[in-house]
C-alpha cells in the first residue's frame, strides 16, 4: 500500500502540531505528516538568516525525496515565543515565507496556514 504525505514547515511549539497534522490529512486526503520544525518558522524563512532557510530547503527535499509530499504548508501561529509580532505581521511573514519555498522550485503545491489560540486552522495563502 502508498501512503499519501505531506509536509508542514512549522513552529516546534507544540500546540500546533497536532491541530496541523489532523487539518492537512482531512483536507489533504493524507495519511502522513512530515513535520520540519524550527522556533519561529515563519520568522526564519521570512527574515532568514540564510544558512537557516539553506537548511530547511535541504531538510524539506529529504521529505518530498522520501514520502513523495503532495503539499507542504508554512505555518505560523498565536502566542509565538520566537516570533512575537501581530497577527498582521505573521500573515505578512507567512505570506513571503511562502513565496520563498516557492522559489526552490519543488513540484508540489504550498500553502501558507495560521494556527489561533483555539488551535483553529485559517488558511493565509494557497
Amino acid at each position: 500500500m502508498r501512503y499519501r504525505f505531506g509536509t508542514a514547515l512549522n513552529c516546534i511549539d507544540g500546540r500546533t502540531q497536532i491541530p496541523v497534522t489532523e487539518w492537512l490529512k482531512a483536507h489533504y486526503q493524507l495519511d502522513y505528516i512530515d513535520l520540519i520544525t524550527e522556533p519561529g518558522m515563519d520568522r526564519v524563512l521570512s527574515h532568514g538568516p540564510a544558512y537557516e532557510v539553506a537548511r530547511l530547503r535541504e531538510n524539506t527535499i529529504v521529505s518530498l525525496t522520501a514520502h513523495t509530499s503532495q503539499v507542504i504548508a508554512v505555518v505560523g501561529h498565536f502566542d509565538c515565543s520566537a516570533n512575537p509580532v501581530s497577527k498582521c505581521q505573521h500573515f505578512k511573514d507567512i505570506a513571503t515565507s511562502t513565496q520563498v519555498v516557492r522559489s526552490w522550485g519543488l513540484p508540489v503545491q504550498v500553502i501558507g496556514l495560521w494556527v489561533d489560540e483555539y488551535g483553529r486552522i485559517e488558511v493565509v495563502c494557497t
